[in-house]
């Protein structure tokens, strides 16, 4: 039986869910709970929220708050690791939000913030696709595009702890506007909320498809992975497109990352990639090979689906948690 203070929680904080689960010190799952992120808040009503989800995992866990050694919470954007601050988070709109210090007045617990792709990378770097391999690259597909560098074993952070921005790196000068500000970033031109964007945009100048319907009849509001899924099942042509040039900018973006980083494997994660998997990933594979460098299958690297899916990331950010406080 674990001892007090050996609960551990993990929060994914995205841009469309919101995620915490409670764990042992072996990573087995005691608890969790997931809502939908509240986009429309403001910084302080959502981290409330947050408060509560952690609450409500204990409750489903049977677990004390007095019993948990840490909460660690994986955030999008830019994160000052040190200060446990939200530099700059564009698809919550927040800048600057102290959101460590805040979480841990409200919850009188140990508090530590990282990038959501940094956490989700150490849980599949600890956990999933990356276990046994030093050098990697994450690749994180969901609301946007993140990404995450690991170089013999560690995560590399950068010289102010942005490295890893790999959804702003840009494919196409000139291109669909980024909520970043800027043009042609790969999360403008392959995310899921930019694949959300050509859908609609398809179905608007009169082509025929699912998705809207789909999207009706699950009660969502946003285009999520499982609409993706259950539209490419029906064979909707807009979608089957709008996905195919997503993978084609996923590929490139993948071997810029290889010929730059020279990694074991490449590994592609979020929700599309955990419902999808090698359907999502093989196309993305064969593009990205065609642009090495070293072309081809034979250098070395492999590009894998993440095997954690949605666990990825609240358990990496316990993952690191760990390694972080020596727990």
């Amino acid at each position: 039986m674990a001892r007090r203070k050996d609960y551990f929680v993990g929060i994914d904080l995205g841009g469309t869910s919101l995620r915490a689960m409670v764990v042992d010190p072996g990573y087995r799952i005691l608890g969790s709970e997931k809502v939908p992120t509240p986009t429309r808040e403001k910084a302080r009503g959502t981290i409330v929220k947050i408060g509560d989800v952690v609450e409500e995992a204990l409750r489903s866990a049977g677990v004390r708050r007095a019993d948990v050694a840490v909460v660690s919470v994986g955030a999008p954007g830019a994160i000052d690791v040190r200060r446990a601050i939200v530099k700059q988070a564009p698809n919550l709109g927040w800048a600057n939000v102290r959101l460590g210090a805040e979480l841990r007045r409200r919850l009188l617990v140990p508090v530590l913030v990282d990038n959501d792709v940094n956490v989700g990378m150490m849980g599949e770097h600890a956990l999933g696709a990356g276990r046994g391999a030093k050098n990697l690259v994450g690749i994180f597909v969901g609301t946007g595009i993140g990404g995450a560098i690991l170089i013999s074993g560690r995560l590399f952070e950068g010289a102010s702890g942005g490295a890893g921005e790999i959804g702003h790196t840009v494919l196409m000068v000139n291109g669909p506007l980024c909520r970043c500000g800027h043009r042609g970033c790969a999360e403008a031109l392959a995310s899921r909320t930019a694949m959300e964007r050509d859908v609609r945009a398809a179905i608007q100048s009169g082509r025929k498809s699912v998705v809207l319907k789909i999207m009706k009849k699950k009660h969502h509001t946003r285009m999520t992975s499982s609409v993706i899924q259950a539209a490419l099942k029906k064979k909707d042509k807009v979608m089957q497109e709008v996905l195919r040039r997503a993978q084609f900018y996923l590929g490139i973006l993948a071997a810029n990352a290889v010929n730059l980083l020279d990694p074991e494997r490449v590994i592609i994660g979020g929700g599309i990639a955990g419902r999808l998997k090698e359907e999502f990933v093989g196309p993305i594979r064969e593009t990205a090979y065609q642009y090495l460098l070293h072309a081809g299958p034979d250098s070395g690297v492999k590009i894998l689906p993440g095997k954690l899916g949605d666990d990825a990331g609240p358990l990496g950010a316990i993952v690191l948690a760990r390694q972080r406080l020596g727990l």
